[in-house]
């Protein structure tokens, strides 16, 4: 039977880069104790005030059909949380609910790109941007995220590669994979590329609220002058570590919200107003789990750092933010992926290969900071070991 082009567009951008995910997974079920650093759950459950926020509107019967743009109560209440972080005048009419930021992610792209056009992106990028941009038909153009420069977008890269079919920039900070925070230098200077060629910049922010100490997040929302042009998304999934409650929103200009709207209502013909009015108490009332991961997840990145550099020939690029740090494997002589499988059928560690976030990561690996310390000690004991037999111990 005939199938639709766009299954040909996203061939390949699913299972396959978690094929040394799902290895770990079989050697688990077989019996082998893995320890398992790929995927960026949070590490603790999600907080009793969101179950109870749930299981309260549920007992009120908020159960029927919601609003197409999200309930009033919720729209509200992340206006209110834009207006203040940004400190723009965010109404609740430029937002609009989704369930979870992928969600949002590709109903904004659908609203703004189609065939023939191009969107700029990081490479190294998180997994599904390249299946969100090539479902609409579009084309991505990776921008490279140089490690000298602290895996940071360079306005410069931005530009030189603008064409005429260029339509949209997809920003992420804080970035999945490598934890890089977008400076206000940097922002100012990619907004003034998006307004020399009349593009959007789309700004993927779920890492918000885990940004380690001594770093600064800046959103492009704060400079009055684009915005007309951007759209952020995110969710409450790694705030209040909540990502199966599937609960996220865009941020955007109100005569695009309104343009889109027809589109969010085709696809879902709205949200759960049980599930909206938790995320409003969510938002109203901030998170008690986000200090407690931001402090756990920063010291285990610089435990692994301090662990490689003082026992092996392998490099970690410590991060700003997140869930995740990236380690150089080039000593070992292998791709990140060769070494992923080595590392995995050798020592019981999973780990991503950083290819599968795009190019520029070949020679590197992700590394979850999501497992507790007894377990996340071990895992650090085993690279270095497995290190040490690939390259040697450093003199």
């Amino acid at each position: 039977m005939r199938l639709a082009s766009v299954n040909t567009r996203l061939a390949g951008l699913g299972g396959a880069k978690w094929d040394v995910h799902f290895r770990a997974r079989e050697m688990a079920a077989a019996g082998r104790e893995v320890i398992e650093l790929t995927i960026g759950e949070p590490d603790v459950p999600a907080p009793q005030m969101l179950i109870d926020a749930a299981q309260d509107a549920l007992a009120r019967g908020r159960t029927g059909y919601s609003d197409g743009r999200g309930e009033p109560g919720l729209r509200a209440a992340l206006a209110e949380r834009y207006t203040h972080t940004t400190g723009g005048a965010i109404a609740p009419d430029q937002v609009m609910c989704f369930p979870g930021t992928q969600t949002a992610l590709y109903a904004v792209m659908t609203g703004i790109v189609e065939a023939g056009d191009e969107v700029l992106v990081g490479d190294p990028m998180y997994a599904t941007y390249e299946g969100v941009i090539r479902a609409t038909g579009a084309d991505m153009v990776p921008v490279p995220l140089r490690p000298e420069r602290g895996f940071r977008l360079s306005a410069e890269d931005v530009a030189a590669r603008v064409t005429p079919r260029t339509r949209a920039i997809l920003l992420n900070t804080p970035h999945n994979p490598t934890g890089a925070i977008l400076t206000a230098a940097d922002m100012e200077a990619i907004g003034a590329v998006a307004r020399a060629h009349d593009l959007w910049i789309v700004a993927d922010e779920v890492y918000e609220e885990m940004v380690f100490d001594g770093a600064e997040f800046v959103s492009p929302l704060a400079w009055p002058d684009l915005a007309e042009r951007v759209i952020v998304v995110s969710s409450i999934s790694k705030s209040h570590a909540a990502p199966g409650f599937r609960s996220g929103w865009a941020i955007g200009p109100e005569a695009f919200m309104e343009a889109l709207l027809p589109l969010s209502e085709t696809m879902l013909f709205g949200n759960q107003p049980f599930l909206a009015d938790m995320t409003e108490r969510a938002i109203r009332e901030g998170s008690d789990v986000a200090d407690g991961m931001r402090a756990r997840f920063s010291a285990r990145a610089a435990r692994l750092r301090d662990r490689l550099a003082g026992e092996s020939a392998l490099g970690v690029h410590m991060p700003q933010a997140g869930m995740f740090a990236m380690i150089d494997v080039s000593a070992t002589g292998m791709d990140g992926h060769a070494y992923a499988l080595d590392l995995l059928e050798r020592e019981g560690v999973a780990v991503m290969p950083g290819a599968s976030f795009g190019e520029v990561l070949d020679g590197w690996v992700r590394v979850a900071l999501t497992v507790e310390d007894a377990a996340f000690d071990a895992a650090c004991d085993r690279i270095v070991a497995h290190a040490n037999t690939c390259v040697g111990e450093p003199a």
